[in-house]
């Protein structure tokens, strides 16, 4: 199918290294991740950049990102404005950069993620990270976001009674497949005992069940297929679905906190505006923050039923060569988490599959790709649909 004059698509993609990048500030990575996706988009200009961040203002002492980063970005006089919705904040960008380019109010937009976990350290990150949760009545009792899902996995095991080793497959998944990942915090593969092995962090959860918390910038250009240099010669990556659906922000105000009901409606809705059902999905980059996210991620998709998403890591359907790949190039597991920034790293890695640049992670014949980006304990949920077009 040929992409038709009204076609949203991402025609440039930019990634800085994932990591503790204690030697580059936040400007300098976002700035690098945007003169990479416009070099990547022919040199189109955006006319206005969306920028996915959490913990600017706290963590890195600096908030109106939009002047800073169009500045420093040579985009002087652009539209410029950070979007925060925590974790998701990268997605939100995407959605808003998508919607800008859709309604016709502009020509090229920037979705950009950014963040800068290492400037704060030790236990001064942990109460920082903790503001994507009810101030009043979850983070004033003691609750983290990891403490949270912890209690959420005692709560889902005690439920299905299944034994724990069995999540050592997500994991494992996650760092083979960020062996091919260039830019991946760990791109080292992991052993099933390695992860029975690790230490404990909070029960049930040990240190390969929470993604690291880390520094990283990420940028996409988006623009209509018509508006593309006439040289344009790679596979164009067309917006085809994007929903963005919030829940009860206290976990306790929740019908069922086993149930990620803004996940699942945010899916449904992306992939009615795509066209597609879930069987046309070819890759799923879900927003594995701990293993829970990545089990309840799952079942509120549909790719499982309730109760069952942990087998799908031990039974070959996530694997790159399985019906249904995730975390396809390291996901926050081992490609690292940079909060803010993660719902863009997932849009460029959706990317890399659909132009066929994965490399040795990439899904064969990839044409329909799913990414969803999580804030919190499912609060906030924003699903794309991303789809592969003939140029």
């Amino acid at each position: 199918m040929n992409a038709t004059k009204q076609d949203v698509v991402i025609a440039g993609i930019g990634q800085t290294d994932v990591g503790e990048l204690w030697d580059v500030s936040l400007r300098d990575l976002a700035v690098r991740a945007i003169q990479a996706a416009r070099q990547d988009a022919g040199g189109l200009v955006p006319q206005t950049v969306y920028i996915g961040n959490m913990l600017g203002a706290s963590a890195s002492h600096q908030a109106n990102l939009g002047a800073l980063l169009c500045e420093w970005a040579g985009l002087k006089g652009a539209e410029g404005t950070t979007v925060e919705a925590a974790d998701a904040s990268g997605g939100v960008a995407l959605r808003m950069a998508y919607m800008a380019v859709a309604s016709g109010m502009v020509d090229v937009a920037a979705a950009v993620g950014v963040e800068k976990a290492t400037d704060v350290l030790g236990s001064d990150i942990e109460s920082l990270s903790v503001r994507n949760l009810d101030a009043d009545f979850e983070a004033s009792e003691g609750q983290t976001p990891v403490g949270q899902a912890a209690l959420l996995m005692q709560r889902y095991l005690y439920e299905n009674q299944f034994p724990r080793e069995a999540l050592a497959g997500f994991p494992v998944i996650a760092h083979a497949n960020a062996v091919n990942n260039p830019h991946a915090m760990y791109p080292k593969a992991i052993k099933a005992e390695n992860y029975l092995k690790s230490g404990t962090v909070i029960e049930p959860f040990n240190l390969y069940d929470v993604a690291p918390l880390a520094d990283g910038a990420a940028a996409v250009i988006i623009t209509r297929a018509e508006l593309l240099p006439k040289n344009f010669a790679r596979p164009l990556v067309r917006v085809a679905g994007s929903s963005l659906v919030t829940d009860r922000l206290a976990l306790h105000d929740r019908q069922d906190p086993l149930f990620f009901e803004a996940a699942a409606v945010s899916v449904r809705r992306a992939c009615l505006k795509a066209g597609v059902s879930l069987a046309d999905v070819d890759f799923f980059e879900y927003s594995d923050i701990t293993t829970l996210h990545a089990v309840l991620s799952l079942e509120a998709a549909g790719f499982a039923q309730r109760g069952q998403g942990w087998k799908l890591a031990s039974d070959g359907t996530l694997l790159l060569t399985g019906a249904l790949p995730a975390a396809t190039l390291g996901g926050h597991k081992a490609r690292g988490n940079p909060l803010g920034a993660a719902g863009v790293y997932q849009a460029v890695e959706a990317c890399l599959q659909l132009r066929g640049e994965a490399g040795g992670s990439q899904v064969p014949h990839a044409r329909f790709g799913l990414i969803q980006s999580l804030a919190g304990t499912g609060s906030t949920a924003v699903t794309h649909v991303l789809e592969r077009r003939d140029s």
